[in-house]
């Protein structure tokens, strides 16, 4: 395997492990392709004990495109190490943590720009000594294991990805593509991240992979009514919300907090701050114009609002996600006359 090979992506294959963390990152990466000019992109290496065939924990065998051996024998740009569980009789769920392939994973990384888990993957990151000193996140029902398992490593099972220096773990399964996003965005920009996730029709993620940016999208009878809120820039009460809904004001509040645990007004707030969001990527409106617009009156409280729920300013939001001039949409709200 030549060591001019730019942006190798390894993905480690071995039985049992999850299939959307073996297959999930790949269709990012060639969608990442798509969306820049750049020639080089990337190539990604399935890689595995032998070049025979692997079953995932899903029963769909994949085939390997190299051995550990063969990929070990050249440099590596990103290195990622999927995760596999097992279930006992009491529905709880079990990281595998195979001694050989935790060996595998110290001889791949010894070789490799940057390591990434996903999922569970970050278990055997711990066992082979990459997350030493180091904060990490994995699916929250392994979390407390990781750390029971390795009190050197400090667990957030909260975020969506962590960076520490140039090892990263993501969390859940669906994780790998936001994580593959983030590798993106460090790789080409956040402008090439944005425009593939608009692919994939996916929500943007909070900076070093905190909780998504994104207002809740819970499909749920009597709150669904108000999910689409289109006069944002007008006071909204409980009363207008239960008006809306066709329900009284005290069953909507119950309502709420059974099918989102919000209260309403939580909820007002965060499609405020989605909008708000949507606003500042791709508009250049002034933020004293995107408060009006979205509800917020003052900019003290848009302000207020943004380092509540995304722990960040508009501005600094501004200033990470605002996309090019030529990939802004036509026309938008904030860039009519006041």
């Amino acid at each position: 395997m030549p060591d001019t090979v730019r942006r190798l992506v390894v993905i480690m294959l071995f039985d049992g492990v999850d299939l959307l963390d073996v297959t999930g990152p790949p269709e990012v990466f060639e969608l990442a392709l798509r969306e820049t000019e750049e020639a080089a992109g990337y190539r990604v290496l399935l890689a595995a004990t032998t070049t025979d065939p692997v079953t995932t924990g899903a029963g769909v065998r994949v085939l390997p495109d190299v051995t550990f051996a063969e990929a070990a024998a050249g440099a590596v740009d990103t290195l990622i190490v999927p995760g596999a569980v097992e279930v006992d009789a009491e529905r709880r769920v079990h990281p595998l943590v195979n001694p050989d392939l935790v060996e595998w994973v110290r001889v791949l990384a010894a070789r490799a720009h940057r390591v990434a888990s996903v999922c569970v993957g970050a278990h055997l990151l711990a066992a082979a000594g990459l997350l030493e000193g180091k904060r990490a996140t994995t699916h929250w029902s392994t979390a407390g294991r990781l750390a029971a398992d390795h009190p050197a490593v400090t667990v957030d099972a909260d975020p969506i990805f962590i960076r520490e220096d140039d090892v990263w773990t993501g969390a859940g399964i669906s994780a790998c593509l936001d994580l593959s996003l983030a590798l993106i965005a460090d790789d080409l920009g956040e402008a090439v991240a944005l425009r593939v996730a608009r692919q994939l029709v996916m929500y943007l993620k909070r900076p070093s992979g905190q909780s998504q940016f994104s207002a809740p999208l819970e499909q749920v009878s009597t709150t669904r009514r108000v999910e689409d809120l289109r006069h944002l820039d007008a006071p909204l009460t409980v009363a207008d919300l239960a008006a809306y809904a066709h329900v009284r004001d005290r069953h909507l509040t119950r309502l709420f907090k059974t099918e989102l645990g919000m209260t309403p007004h939580a909820y007002v707030e965060s499609v405020r701050v989605e909008r708000a969001r949507r606003e500042l990527e791709s508009s250049d409106a002034t933020l004293e114009r995107v408060a009006a617009l979205c509800g917020f009156g003052t900019t003290d409280t848009l302000v207020r609002a943004f380092r509540r729920r995304l722990n960040t300013t508009p501005t600094e939001y501004r200033r990470r996600f605002r996309l090019p001039a030529h990939d802004r949409p036509q026309a938008s709200g904030a860039n009519s006359a006041p």
